[in-house]
């Protein structure tokens, strides 16, 4: 048992790692957003399709690396999605050098494709290492992994991409065409540098998860119970509870990339400085970790994950109106603290939508992976709301994103 305890103990950190990473190469699109919008003069729809290029990934690649993972296992399939990524990245510097907006959404679109396969990997491994009942406590604890990588990585970037991006954007309206291609080409290189080092600690990381010890986790196999009530099952279709949880799944990684990567854009909109702006996606994620330890002390102790769930669905529905009523600062930081709401969603999701399904819980999380395309359509919505009402208003598309998360809590994940 000791020694059961320290492998499953060692596996987490090694998943911790893996979490790290998904949160540094995610959350940097909420720099990249405001970033490439400058770079290559966009308006907030094109701009909004860095989340569209990065998230729609999930729903084109979930069930081929679903495929891939059949042939490798889980580790190998890491170490796999770490080099794709890592390819991502290294396809970032032709396109700042050239300043072409298709080749940085080319990369985006690789690397969501690289974290597709780590994200099918992980997230059923980490719900697996344990008993489900605490499942949201431990992908929690990968949570904090994530969102501590994602504070840090808009402030790392925003400082390098948008040093003194206030008062470019006032000299650009001054200058002649050729004094624009120039500074907006110098702009562009900013992040050639940070890629090259990103895409050298990825093929690190891969080569170093290759060569662990991390154990191979059977999702294949059922016991006798659970074999007994899937015995007539054929498809992952008959599973409801699955597919109402992929929709909530696919709601709620909208309305978290629309709290994360819009709020400095929403910020700059509200009159804020880029120099202050660049800090509210950090709060955000803050705010995420903070839910994150509340659900680590409480799941399941004291609140069960589908409670901690309703909870969260209803305090997105406040937040959101609130963002909506009052302005300024306060209205912003209504967005930022979004990710408080957000927090124990993804961890109560995920063990309440692939309960139960034993043999097909392989291709019920690649459902789940592809869920995260949601990132890539709801934020495209906002962007469009927001050219067309104001960003202010735009945020009312989070409202029955929210409602749909507390049915999902409430009754959804019971429908078998």
């Amino acid at each position: 048992m000791a020694a059961t305890s320290k492998n499953t103990s060692r596996s987490i950190v090694i998943i911790g790692i893996l979490f790290f990473i998904f949160g540094f190469v995610t959350w940097l699109n909420s720099v990249l957003i405001p970033y490439l919008k400058i770079a290559c003069e966009l308006n907030n729809f094109e701009s909004y399709l860095v989340a569209f290029a990065f998230y729609i990934s999930y729903l084109v690649m979930a069930i081929p690396s679903s495929r891939v993972l059949k042939l490798t296992g889980f580790k190998n399939g890491m170490s796999a999605g770490l080099l794709v990524m890592a390819v991502g990245t290294l396809i970032f510097i032709p396109a700042a050098m050239s300043r072409t907006y298709i080749l940085f959404l080319l990369g985006l679109f690789v690397q969501g494709t690289g974290l597709a396969i780590l994200q099918t990997a992980a997230n059923p491994y980490i719900t697996i290492l344990g008993p489900i009942e605490s499942a949201a406590k431990r992908i929690s604890i990968m949570g904090i992994c994530n969102k501590v990588a994602g504070v840090i990585a808009p402030i790392v970037l925003g400082a390098i991409a948008l040093k003194n991006a206030d008062e470019l954007v006032e000299r650009l309206d001054t200058m002649s065409a050729a004094q624009k291609v120039e500074e907006l080409d110098a702009l562009s290189g900013r992040v050639i540098t940070p890629y090259i080092i990103m895409t050298v600690v990825l093929i690190g990381l891969a080569v170093l998860i290759y060569f662990s010890a991390l154990p191979e986790i059977e999702t294949d196999s059922e016991d006798e119970t659970l074999a007994a009530a899937n015995k007539d099952k054929t498809s992952i279709l008959q599973f409801p509870h699955l597919l109402l949880g992929t929709f909530a799944m696919f709601l709620y990684v909208g309305v978290e990339v629309i709290a994360g990567d819009t709020v400095i854009s929403y910020g700059a909109a509200q009159d804020i400085e880029f120099a202050t702006a660049k800090f509210f996606t950090s709060i955000t994620l803050g705010a995420m970790i903070v839910g994150y330890l509340i659900g680590i002390v409480t799941i399941p102790k004291y609140i069960s994950q589908q409670k901690a769930l309703k909870i969260s669905g209803i305090l997105g529905i406040i937040l959101g109106i609130a963002a909506i009523i009052t302005d300024g600062v306060v209205s912003v930081l209504c967005v930022s603290l979004l990710g408080l709401a957000n927090a124990l969603v993804f961890p109560a999701i995920w063990p309440l939508a692939i309960d139960g399904l034993g043999r097909f819980t392989k291709i019920g999380s690649s459902f789940l992976i592809m869920a995260l395309s949601g990132g890539a359509v709801i934020p495209l919505i906002y962007g469009l709301l927001a050219d067309n009402l104001n960003p202010q208003m735009a945020y009312i598309v989070v409202i029955p994103c929210y409602l749909y998360i507390w049915f999902f809590a409430a009754k959804g994940y019971k429908i078998r």
